[in-house]
């Protein structure tokens, strides 16, 4: 049998994930994923784009100076001025990488940076250079590599490894790549580049045609060492490779791959969840590893089967990834380290303050519901991370429904020492009624482009998981909203989404930022 080796494990969820459309983060929800990412056994995070905005900045600079556990990685294009933001945003972390990146395919040569073979090599040796003279850890990308004319991307990968790259990474930037292809590109690189041993290959994959795991596996086959990837696929367009996909395809076929990882593979689902509800971008059903449905059974012949041996159909355990047999775990007498432990994990590292408040409303649901599951834990956490303080809190609502008549809505509002009242009619149902209250009382008038309401859990006293996307002045801010009455659900969650609108922390700009490779 082959010598089993380890695959690094780069995960780009804060950079190539928050560029996913809806998907940006502000900079407590990246540090809580970045923990996150270290406790599921990640090799490398790339915190973001330092240059691309103040923002992205502060964020790569918080996560380099307080989360450990993991290399931190900031992208910059071969030049002096973004190499020199993303070391200014890295240097306090104690284990350093500048990702520096260069297209090189002849269609992005001629129409993005019109230069020649000749300029592109010049800069890529330039930019290569730049960084590993502050950095030790450097990783060169020639864009689009998956297009790129075999020998000229062998010659670009030379040079950058000679110029001191450690890790070059082959990006299919456009998910243009078949299995096949993407395998040949790799094993060109292996059997060609005569310095190719003095760095880790690593392949960046995107998922435009559904093989973006695929094209990771081809590549691990024919010698690639890292696969950068994101939580639950996310990224540019269709997203990326997905991580837990990926990781759980190389350990239940570790007799065909030979490989290993440092993932523990019990935090996926936690992880998943996590990134689920701070991004907004929820997770269908069926989706392999940690969709709802991934360990479900409803077909006769399959639960017979189940019954009898569990591997007749199923090759890996649930337990495996980080789902629970059973979801009922805490009632009305659970106590407070109860609670701490089971949301730690669900993924989630509560402060003191924040345990207490999620205790208190805790006791409160549990009052209300017979059963509390992990899902209503994860929806009172979220709940307690979407309040904003010194912001508009809603004290009570009234709305009022017949037949026959337009819907009414009365709702009190306080922020610091003020108390306000409204009342509106609304024209298509009485959440447009509160919806135009609270627009009424705060001053801000928005367009909602979105807006979803889920039940957090079974049963008929589950409580209604809201979420809205409102547009004000050509920026997207998302809000979250969370109660057993699903109309006061959408009232906290339209409300949540003016907030940040007041404090100016979007969930998304308009024109979207950061670039791809």
């Amino acid at each position: 049998m082959p010598e089993s080796r380890n695959i690094v494990i780069f995960d780009t969820t804060l950079r190539d994930g928050e560029q996913s459309p809806g998907c940006s983060m502000n900079r407590g929800e990246k540090l809580e994923v970045a923990q996150a990412l270290v406790d599921l056994g990640v090799d490398v995070i790339e915190a973001g784009f330092p240059i691309a905005s103040p923002g992205d900045f502060e964020s790569v600079r918080d996560i380099a100076r307080n989360i450990r556990g993991a290399t931190i990685c900031g992208l910059a294009r071969c030049n002096d001025k973004d190499i020199d933001r993303a070391w200014e945003a890295l240097q306090d972390a104690p284990d350093a990488r500048i990702h520096v990146f260069l297209a090189t395919s002849a269609i992005h040569r001629q129409f993005k940076l019109k230069m020649d073979k000749e300029e592109i090599i010049r800069r890529a040796i330039a930019g290569v250079k730049r960084a590993k003279s502050v950095c030790d850890n450097i990783e060169f990308s020639p864009e689009d590599a998956a297009r790129t004319e075999p020998d000229f991307l062998c010659e670009v990968v030379e040079a950058a490894i000679a110029a001191g790259a450690t890790t070059v990474n082959i990006p299919d930037t456009v998910g243009y790549a078949t299995p096949v292809h993407m395998g040949g590109v790799i094993r060109n690189l292996v059997e060609r580049v005569p310095n190719i041993d003095q760095a880790v290959i690593s392949v960046h994959c995107h998922n435009d045609l559904g093989l973006a795991v695929a094209n990771s596996l081809a590549s691990v086959e024919n010698g690639a060492g890292q696969i950068e990837c994101t939580v639950n696929g996310l990224g540019e367009r269709a997203g990326n490779c997905a991580l837990e996909e990926v990781v759980m395809a190389m350990r239940t076929r570790g007799d065909h791959y030979h490989v290993e990882t440092r993932i523990h593979s019990s935090r996926l689902v936690p992880t998943s969840r996590l990134v689920s509800h701070i991004t907004g971008m929820r997770v269908q059903r069926n989706k392999a590893i940690v969709g709802r449905n991934a360990f479900a059974h409803e077909a006769g012949i399959h639960q017979d089967g189940m019954l009898k041996e569990r591997t007749t159909y199923e090759i890996m355990r649930p337990e495996d990834v980080g789902f629970t047999k059973t979801d009922l775990v805490l009632g009305k007498h659970s106590g407070r380290a109860a609670l701490a432990d089971r949301a730690e994990e669900l993924g989630y590292h509560l402060e003191e303050q924040q345990l207490a408040e999620v205790f208190a409303a805790f006791k409160q649901l549990a009052d209300k519901k017979k059963e509390v599951y992990d899902g209503d834990i994860v929806a009172l956490v979220e709940q307690r991370n979407t309040q904003i303080a010194d912001q508009w809190q809603m004290v009570a609502y009234e709305v009022h429904v017949s037949a026959g008549a337009k819907p009414t809505a009365t709702i009190t509002l306080s922020r610091s020492d003020e108390t306000r009242t409204c009342a509106k009619q609304g024209g298509d149902g009485p959440l447009d009624a509160i919806f135009r209250a609270i627009e009424q009382i705060t001053g801000k008038s928005v367009v909602v482009h979105d807006f979803r309401v889920q039940s957090a859990t079974p049963g008929k006293d589950a409580q209604g998981e809201s979420m809205v996307v409102v547009e004000y002045e050509e920026q997207l801010y998302r809000g979250r909203g969370v109660s057993t009455d699903t109309v006061e659900a959408a009232a906290r969650a339209f409300l949540n989404a003016i907030n940040h609108i007041e404090i100016g922390v979007s969930g998304t700009a308009v024109a979207k930022r950061g670039r791809t490779v």
